[in-house]
């Protein structure tokens, strides 16, 4: 993928068209766990189900340890890759809590108060300044 502008927006992954062509694949493995048949598989044999999408072994990877970040790094979309959370037993607000590193009380709180502050986090530019 090519370096854009909104790359340097820190805490964040823009969903594009190069990434949505990059995480096709995840992206469908992710959603085929709407359907109990597919997560019934996905509980018997992880490696088997998964091979019948064409992810690369990185997402793969990504997919195995739930590194949820690494996801949508690799193309993932946030709500195909909450249905994996939700496999899991993770719900959305407990899933973004863990993106971002902070209690799930913390994470209720912040957006309680209107979200993260935009000072400091417009862009990974205003962090060298520093």
């Amino acid at each position: 993928m090519t370096e854009k502008d909104y790359d340097d927006i820190p805490g964040t992954f823009v969903f594009d068209a190069d990434r949505s062509r990059e995480g096709y694949w995840l992206n469908q493995f992710c959603i085929s766990l709407s359907k109990e048949k597919n997560r019934q598989a996905m509980r018997d044999d992880p490696e088997a189900h998964m091979s019948g999408f064409a992810m690369t072994e990185d997402q793969k990877q990504a997919v195995r340890d739930r590194a949820w970040n690494r996801l949508l790094s690799l193309g993932g979309n946030i709500y195909y890759t909450s249905k994996l959370a939700a496999f899991d037993g993770i719900n959305f607000q407990e899933l973004a809590a863990m993106m971002t590193g902070v209690s799930r009380e913390e994470y209720r709180d912040m957006m309680l108060k209107g979200g993260r502050s935009i000072e400091g986090n417009r862009s990974k530019s205003e962090w060298e300044k520093k």
